[in-house]
């Protein structure tokens, strides 16, 4: 990519464009034994589907708040780029105040109760996207609920200057995560192995790579015996771990 894109629906565009059918993000969970590959397709269509839930069933309008607080995963990165996409802003979970809906895992619950919400959802990171077998009082399904929703956007106004993740504007979290890249060592075309322990931090694991084009292989709980095998099978080019 020659430029950097102004919000972050443009540039999951350009990648999606670039990784149409093959590999944008693919994600291993070592201690689940969990291998999920999505295409620019595939992760679009996730995108999609959580803009358009949190639109057309949640209800919200441009400028509300949502809350992620989840872990380095593809669902939410589905997350992520689907509050962005919609126009609203995501609340990692270091700022104070309210929230307009909230998206979580069970066991951060805890700390998810002092984010006052009427929509709150809860996965379980599970392999296949499969839903959770308790639901924690008070919350929805996400993995049921998205699917109710089309594989389709039609865009929300979204500018340059709009509030995106945390306190950066959608501009400043690109122009952000353009400097990590470069930092990180990453170009466009790379296929990228991020340990996500190493590698927390959305800016660094996702919005780095794909802002320059670069294709994610995302490792929870990463096994380091396995690390050579899955650099030689993913075909990968970088490596950033611990």
């Amino acid at each position: 990519m020659n430029h950097v894109e102004t919000t972050i629906p443009r540039s999951l565009a350009q990648a999606v464009r670039h990784f149409p059918t093959t590999p944008l993000l693919t994600f291993y969970d070592d201690a689940l034994g969990d291998r999920t590959e999505l295409s620019g397709a595939t992760l679009d269509n996730w995108v999609s589907k959580t803009a358009n839930m949190l639109l057309d069933g949640v209800g919200l309008a441009s400028g509300d708040t949502v809350a992620v607080l989840m872990p380095p995963h593809w669902q939410t990165a589905a997350v992520l780029l689907g509050v962005a996409s919609a126009g609203l802003a995501a609340d990692l979970g270091d700022e104070p105040g309210a929230v307009d809906a909230l998206f979580t895992t069970p066991d951060q619950v805890s700390v998810a109760a002092g984010k006052a919400t009427g929509d709150r959802y809860a996965t379980g990171l599970l392999p296949l996207a499969m839903p959770l077998r308790e639901l924690p009082a008070g919350y929805q399904d996400y993995v049921l609920e998205v699917r109710n929703y089309g594989d389709h956007f039609g865009g929300a106004p979204v500018g340059p200057d709009d509030r995106a993740l945390g306190v950066f504007s959608h501009l400043a979290a690109m122009r952000t995560a353009t400097g990590r890249a470069a930092e990180l060592g990453i170009t466009a075309g790379d296929r990228v192995l991020v340990d996500s322990r190493a590698y927390p931090d959305p800016i660094d694991w996702l919005f780095a790579p794909l802002v320059v084009g670069a294709s994610i292989v995302l490792c929870a709980n990463m096994d380091p015996a396995k690390l050579d095998a899955r650099t030689d099978a993913e075909k990968v080019s970088l490596t950033l771990t611990a």
